[in-house]
């Protein structure tokens, strides 16, 4: 009889070889062949790791027989210094054993330091494509965007839940649902965890969940997808819709850190600039629209939203004049925001909520929440919607919540802006869009 402890080895890795803790010191590495140049006497073999790639120097009795590209193997050397080579440091190999062997050659040449392919031809060749260096590096910098996430809230006492994407009806109104047969009754995807977390609050004070949302929307620009990650989190007992804004700005100062601490790798990789996130502005939504329209010439044509054109010269002209990649935008009109909104008392035509905007792109959705019943069911009744129809919402109105509010990021939006990605597709694993479904 076996028994186990839960104890497992953990392999070395190009962190800890970076570092320089490893030098003239024997390892054992394992990873896919990236990379092969014969240099006559000695060949120069890339050994691509779970994060990062190592050059290593292999004589000609160590390499096996018919040794190649995405070949899995198990390398073991020497770690020595080597300004020359990437890191500054190299591996003179003893053996190499082959693990695994590829039944066919690779369709692209992960070798190239850029692979330059069209997003149509990259896209149905995602599985191998990630492999490459600076693909998976987008995905590690978006893996500290959501850890930074998790990280900063748990320790501003939130609560992690997980909300059902099957629901019975949409949470931000519109005909954007993916409808489901749910057993013979009618149900959907999920627009937003917002009525889940909305209700939450009221249990844990203070709750956040990463999770996918479905949007139904038959677009096919470079900033949508119809299935996405939402960073979303939800507080009770705020004073006011700006306590949103705050805890958003104390995460983007929380992430930039984390990513320039832990994540330079990639970061370097990649080119991206780290924005500042210790001075954020606000700006209501009417002035907003009249600066940046004043600035460079521009009309006005819808008052009650921003178009893409107009975000982008509202960042423009933060960045011009205050020198920020992020602004607030406060005090939406009521008339495009969701039922839930709290419209603001001294101005009833515009709400207590907000959008960031990052480089010019809307990258978060927030605000302060009816909790009020009676405000909320009239609010409903005013739009067309049946009270009736959200009757397990409305109970946690009917029996008591505190003042709240919250906010929903777009995880591959805020990826693809820092990352400066022209492409939101470029900032998801696997894309969904009109016309995709797999791979």
């Amino acid at each position: 009889m076996k028994f186990v402890t839960g104890e497992s080895k953990k392999p070395t890795t190009y962190q800890e070889i970076a570092e320089g803790g490893l030098n003239n010191r024997q390892v054992s590495l394992r990873g896919a062949v990236h990379a092969l140049r014969d240099m006559g006497g000695v060949t120069f073999l890339t050994l691509r790791l779970a994060r990062g790639a190592v050059q290593c120097v292999c004589p000609p009795d160590a390499l096996p027989q018919g040794l190649r590209e995405e070949c899995c193997v198990e390398l073991s050397g020497t770690v020595r210094e080597e300004p020359r080579a990437p890191g500054g440091f190299e591996i003179a190999v003893e053996s190499v054993a082959v693990l695994s062997r590829p039944a066919a050659p690779m369709p692209v040449a992960l070798g190239k330091r850029r692979l330059g392919l069209h997003l149509d031809t990259e896209l149905p060749l995602r599985p191998v494509v990630l492999r490459h260096p600076r693909e998976r590096a987008v995905f590690k910098i978006q893996e500290g965007l959501v850890r930074a996430f998790r990280d900063y809230l748990t320790g501003e006492g939130f609560t992690e839940i997980h909300t059902p994407k099957i629901v019975h009806a949409g949470a931000e109104g519109g005909s954007n649902i993916f409808k489901l047969d749910y057993f013979g009754k009618k149900a959907c995807l999920a627009q937003s965890p917002q009525l889940c977390k909305q209700t939450m609050a009221g249990v844990f004070h203070r709750v956040f969940e990463v999770g996918p949302v479905f949007r139904a929307e038959k677009h096919a620009t470079p900033r949508h997808l119809n299935e996405y990650t939402g960073l979303d989190f939800e507080m009770g007992y705020i004073d006011s819709f700006y306590d949103i804004i705050e805890m958003e700005a104390g995460y983007l100062r929380h992430a930039m850190a984390l990513l320039a601490r832990e994540y330079r790798l990639e970061l370097d990789l990649l080119g991206v600039e780290l924005p500042a996130a210790d001075q954020i502005p606000c700006l209501r939504f009417d002035a907003a629209k009249r600066l940046a329209a004043e600035k460079y010439g521009c009309q006005i044509r819808d008052p009650y939203d921003l178009e893409p054109e107009e975000e982008a010269r509202i960042g423009q002209y933060i960045k011009e004049e205050l020198g920020s990649d992020f602004v607030f935008v406060t005090h939406y009109p009521s008339k495009k925001r969701p039922f839930y909104a709290m419209d603001d008392p001294d101005d009833p035509k515009h709400t207590l909520s907000f959008d960031l905007l990052f480089r010019g792109l809307e990258v978060t959705t927030g605000g302060q929440r009816i909790h009020s019943w009676a405000a909320q069911a009239a609010k409903m009744e005013a739009r067309g919607m049946d009270p009736a129809e959200f009757e397990s919402y409305l109970m946690i109105h009917k029996h008591g919540m505190p003042p709240h509010g919250g906010l929903g990021i777009g995880l591959e939006r805020l990826t693809m802006q820092l990352c400066g990605l022209d492409n939101i597709r470029y900032a998801s694993l696997f894309p969904r869009d009109r016309t995709r479904m797999e791979p």
